[in-house]
C-alpha cells in the first residue's frame, strides 16, 4: 500500500513539474527589450571597454525539445556615435555605427521549475562598420597647418566569426510567456578594413587591413518570450 502511494505521489510531482516547463511548446519567439553590449573597437578608440545601451535590438527563435532549445538569434544596431581616437588630445571621430549579427546555437534548461536557469552556446557571423570623419583635437598642431582643419573621411569595418557562451534565467508567470535575462561573451575573430581620405589638395587615400580577435562582454539582455505550438 505504502509503495503504491509513493508511486502515485511521484507521478503527480512529475506531472506538475513537467507542466511548468516551457518545453511543452514546440516554438518560442523572443524579443530583446533592453541590452548592454560591448562594441568592437573602432580604429584606435580609447575606452573601448565601455558598454552601449540599446533597446529593441534583437530577436530569438527557438525550437524546443524538452530541456533543450535550438536557437536562431539576430541583433541589429545603427546609431550616431562620437569617440576619442588614440588619446584625448589626438583625434575625435564622429559618424554612424552599424552592427549586426546572426547566430545559431542551443540552450539547456537546468531545472523544471517556474524559475529556470539555463546555459548555452551561439555561433555565427558578425559585421561592424563605422562611417564618419576624424578631426584633430591638438590645438598646437591645428595652429601650424591649415590643411588639417578639414576632417579626414574614414571608413572602418570588421566582419567575421563569432562564438558566444550564454548563461541566463527565465521566469514563467504563465505557461505561454516567459521573462528572460541573459549574459554572454562574444569571441569575435574578424577581418578588418580601414580606409581614410585626407581632405587635402590631392585627396590622399590610405588603406589598411588586419586580422583581429576580441572578447566582447554583453553583461545583460532582458526580454520577453512567447511560447507557441503546444505538444499533444
Amino acid at each position: 500500500m505504502i509503495k503504491n502511494l509513493l508511486m502515485i505521489c511521484c507521478m503527480l510531482l512529475s506531472k506538475v513539474a513537467f507542466s511548468q516547463m516551457n518545453g511543452d511548446y514546440n516554438y518560442t519567439i523572443a524579443v530583446r527589450g533592453f541590452s548592454m553590449m560591448q562594441m568592437p573597437k573602432i580604429l584606435s578608440q580609447k575606452n573601448a571597454d565601455r558598454f552601449t545601451d540599446v533597446a529593441l535590438n534583437g530577436f530569438i527563435v527557438k525550437f524546443n525539445d524538452n530541456q533543450f532549445s535550438y536557437r536562431l538569434n539576430g541583433t541589429y544596431l545603427k546609431k550616431n556615435i562620437q569617440l576619442v581616437n588614440d588619446c584625448p588630445t589626438c583625434q575625435e571621430a564622429k559618424g554612424k555605427l552599424t552592427d549586426y549579427s546572426f547566430k545559431i546555437g542551443f540552450e539547456k534548461n537546468l531545472n523544471f521549475s517556474i524559475i529556470q536557469p539555463y546555459a548555452g552556446l551561439d555561433i555565427g557571423f558578425r559585421y561592424n562598420k563605422f562611417d564618419g570623419t576624424l578631426s584633430s583635437r591638438n590645438d598646437l598642431f591645428l595652429s601650424k597647418s591649415a590643411d588639417v582643419l578639414a576632417p579626414t573621411v574614414v571608413e572602418a569595418s570588421k566582419a567575421g566569426f563569432v562564438a558566444a557562451p550564454v548563461i541566463g534565467i527565465k521566469i514563467n508567470p504563465i505557461p505561454q510567456i516567459s521573462i528572460f535575462a541573459e549574459s554572454s561573451m562574444d569571441f569575435f575573430n574578424s577581418y578588418e578594413r580601414q580606409e581614410t581620405v585626407l581632405q587635402d589638395a590631392n585627396n590622399t587615400k590610405t588603406f589598411n587591413k588586419y586580422t583581429k580577435t576580441e572578447f566582447l562582454l554583453n553583461p545583460v539582455s532582458i526580454g520577453i518570450q512567447f511560447h507557441l505550438g503546444i505538444n499533444r
